[in-house]
């Protein structure tokens, strides 16, 4: 049985993780644990619908939590999981970091873009990017993985085959994508429904959002050559559920039914990542609370362009469901495991 921590549970993320390591056969939830050293409270206080759970909230106690925990899942925002990834890895325990902290592999580009110094430097190169079905290998092995972003995820599945393939050009790529307010953390979310709901919006745009150098650098990755996106995020007026349109110019005459194809024969074997027929186009609800990224493509003859079109949950697969395919991947277990 697999003992299973989480640190930070107050927000979207740390409410997923509870309820997808609530009901894994191979889990026994062993700690849950504040942000500060003084936080002390029932889960049931928090979370009254995990009340038959009887677990507390319990003070940061980096010691009990080596005790305790086979895993760790850290649910924090951003340049707090620097204190605290080393002392769990150094002593054995595996970690998955929900936040950016460890995602770029630069921590040059980590401080410019997240406007923190980054303070555990020697660990950016233990960290494993933990997008589940580009990187399994290296994730089966890892004792550190830097759970995506959810943007990234929705982009870099839909993106993957085509880049790999050869068969787009790689200048000039643009990104258009919306997310249910929840992407913004629950004290977002809440302001928002409060007081500006309902709205559809862009925000960050012209090249200002946090997730386009993670976009770039695995893009970079799978192409081995410097990639530049426009990417221009939108908040809808719905709580959960995230739609990326992808608009790629391509380098070849190239048939809508052959680039399913390639794209089916990228993933064979993925079960979170479907490949739908032509004509097909996925919508939020068809992935809404489950741990998969239905994908539609098209060739727009005329512009010579490929359209993606790449659909999640952005707490499921964008966030909380993917640390738990990645769990169940470090840990030897089906990739499915509580994810139906």
């Amino acid at each position: 049985m697999i003992r299973a921590g989480i640190i930070g549970i107050t927000g979207y993320t740390g409410e997923e993780l509870l309820k997808l390591l609530s009901k894994h056969d191979d889990v026994k939830i062993t700690g849950i644990y504040g942000r500060s050293s003084s936080e002390k409270r029932d889960l049931k206080d928090v979370y009254p619908k995990f009340a038959g759970l009887n677990l507390k909230v319990e003070p940061l106690n980096i010691e009990q939590v080596l005790t305790n925990c086979d895993i760790v899942f850290l649910a924090l925002p951003h340049a707090i999981a620097f204190e605290i990834v080393p002392h769990l890895i150094d002593l054995g325990v595996k970690v998955i970091d929900l936040s950016a902290d460890f995602r770029l592999k630069s921590a040059d580009v980590y401080e410019k873009w997240y406007n923190a110094i980054h303070t555990a430097k020697d660990y950016i190169d233990k960290a494993i990017y933990g997008l589940s079905e580009l990187n399994d290998k290296e994730i089966k092995n890892a004792f550190l993985v830097a759970n995506p972003g959810c943007y990234p995820t929705s982009i870099i599945l839909g993106c993957a085959p085509a880049i790999k393939n050869g068969f787009v050009d790689l200048n000039g790529i643009v990104i258009d994508s919306k997310s249910g307010i929840s992407g913004a953390g629950r004290k977002s979310a809440l302001e928002y429904f409060r007081n500006e709901y309902p709205n559809f919006t862009a925000y960050k745009i012209a090249g200002s959002h946090r997730h386009i150098p993670e976009i770039e650098q695995e893009f970079a990755n799978l192409s081995g050559e410097k990639i530049v996106v426009s990417f221009t995020p939108h908040i809808m007026p719905v709580e959960r559920g995230m739609l990326s349109t992808i608009y790629i110019n391509l380098r070849q005459n190239i048939k809508t039914y052959t680039v399913i194809e390639r794209y089916r024969e990228f993933y064979k074997g993925r079960e979170f990542v479907k490949i739908l027929d032509e004509g097909v186009v996925p919508g939020i609800k068809d992935v809404v609370n489950t741990n998969f990224c239905e994908i539609s493509v098209k060739v727009d003859e005329r512009a010579k362009m490929l359209v993606i079109v790449s659909v999640i949950d952005n707490l499921v697969k964008g966030a909380s469901g993917q640390a738990v395919q990645n769990m169940n991947l470090m840990f030897g277990l089906s990739e499915t495991a509580s994810l139906y």
